[in-house]
């Protein structure tokens, strides 16, 4: 069959009920070699501020993956066929686009989440159902459980993953008496109990943990408590706008205090914008550093995030951090597995997943290696995989500054 090296995109238009139990595509591709390899992807491309802006780079970031493993040979000879659809961030609507696909005559093979945690949390119990292969970049409590969501793979660290990483970040630079501040999002609460967790496991004396309404204008109270509790350092999570207003309360505040700032704070825009959008080079940010990894910084040498990169940027604009692209690694991850099953079925595709092989195989970018595993289907990409970077301007997605000390 000849190869072809574009991506279908197109908007999933019918409107039936699923039946529950139905399956995949895979069954009858098993039947049908020449049948593509269909990925469905929903995404918040209508939804608010950051959100729509990490959206379209996630959806970049799959259909960039998608051409380059259509051009390597697609997923096991199969062209991948992918359909992305408007959710608008809202689990609802996810919901509905899922069960539309899930009951045509063309149920995709794998699903792909671009986030927020919400529309995961509302979506994997129905893929589950429906033994759906899916990918995930924005983890739950229990999406990563293989007890729990045996064919979901999780394409970012879990918040004690990056909650870790920022502890030892923070033994590096010599800091103690360690203040963290979240939001109230599942996400936030997650990251907050987490960071608590790995401060006290560094040996680090824990200051006091602040959770702050997401939907709050003004952060200042729980700032000043973390300074009267004697905070000498921040570990801070928030997102879009949020963060812009916990910015401009320290500033309020005139406290000089270092900053590190976790994953949701690095995929914000507004740290990598000068003004008047942004504030990048203003003193809102002169004491911070953010969580990203090699493959979101302009001077990394890897020849998968080069392509990774060149590729995404040929089919549009890269509108945020590239700490959003793990929906890239999905297609080449898939086609390593499904090399070693000799199969597209979800199970056994779940199975050679787990396997150090095709962690190794997978030409993946946005991390070096995912090392998923029977007990965990969360990645574990090594050490040195994260990096802390000061906030500087973006170039196709990536931090132009070099990684800190």
């Amino acid at each position: 069959m000849a190869r072809r090296a574009s991506v279908a995109v197109a908007a999933v238009a019918v409107s039936v009920s699923v039946l529950s139990g139905c399956g995949s595509g895979s069954d009858a591709a098993e039947d049908n070699p020449d049948a593509p390899y269909r990925v469905l992807m929903t995404g918040a491309l209508s939804g608010p501020g950051a959100l729509a802006a990490n959206a379209k780079t996630s959806v970049l970031a799959a259909q960039a993956g998608a051409q380059v493993q259509n051009g390597a040979g697609g997923i096991a000879g199969r062209d991948i066929e992918l359909t992305v659809v408007d959710d608008g961030g809202d689990p609802t609507v996810a919901v509905t686009k899922l069960r539309e696909a899930l009951a045509s005559d063309t149920p995709p093979d794998f699903y792909v989440t671009s986030g927020p945690s919400s529309v995961s949390s509302a979506v994997l119990p129905i893929l589950k159902q429906n033994e759906v292969l899916s990918f995930n970049i924005a983890p739950t409590e229990e999406s990563s459980n293989p007890a729990t969501f045996p064919l979901n793979f999780d394409l970012a660290l879990s918040a004690q993953g990056y909650a870790d990483s920022v502890a030892a970040h923070m033994v590096d630079e010599g800091y103690d008496d360690i203040g963290i501040i979240h939001g109230s999002s599942a996400y936030g609460e997650a990251f907050g109990k987490g960071m608590a967790d790995a401060v006290t496991a560094s040996g680090l004396r824990l200051a006091g943990s602040q959770e702050y309404d997401i939907a709050a204008l003004d952060m200042t109270a729980q700032l000043q408590a973390l300074k009267n509790a004697g905070a000498r350092a921040l570990a801070v999570d928030a997102y879009g706008a949020p963060l812009g207003y916990l910015l401009q309360s320290l500033q309020r505040l005139d406290w000089d205090v270092p900053l590190v700032g976790n994953t949701s704070v690095a995929g914000t825009a507004l740290v990598a914008t000068p003004p008047p959008d942004g504030v990048l080079g203003t003193p809102a940010v002169e004491n911070l550093v953010v969580q990203v990894f090699d493959s979101t910084l302009a001077t990394s040498e890897n020849e998968n995030v080069k392509t990774m990169v060149d590729t995404m940027a040929s089919l549009g604009t890269i509108e945020s951090i590239l700490i959003v692209a793990g929906p890239y690694d999905a297609f080449s991850l898939v086609a390593a597995a499904a090399e070693k099953a000799g199969s597209t079925d979800a199970a056994e595709l779940a199975a050679a997943l787990e396997t150090e092989e095709v962690s190794a195989n997978g030409a993946t970018a946005f991390l070096p290696r995912y090392n998923f595993t029977e007990q965990s289907h969360s990645p574990d990409p090594g050490d040195g995989a994260v990096r802390f970077v000061p906030p500087s301007p973006m170039v196709n997605g990536q931090y132009s500054a070099p990684a800190a000390p």
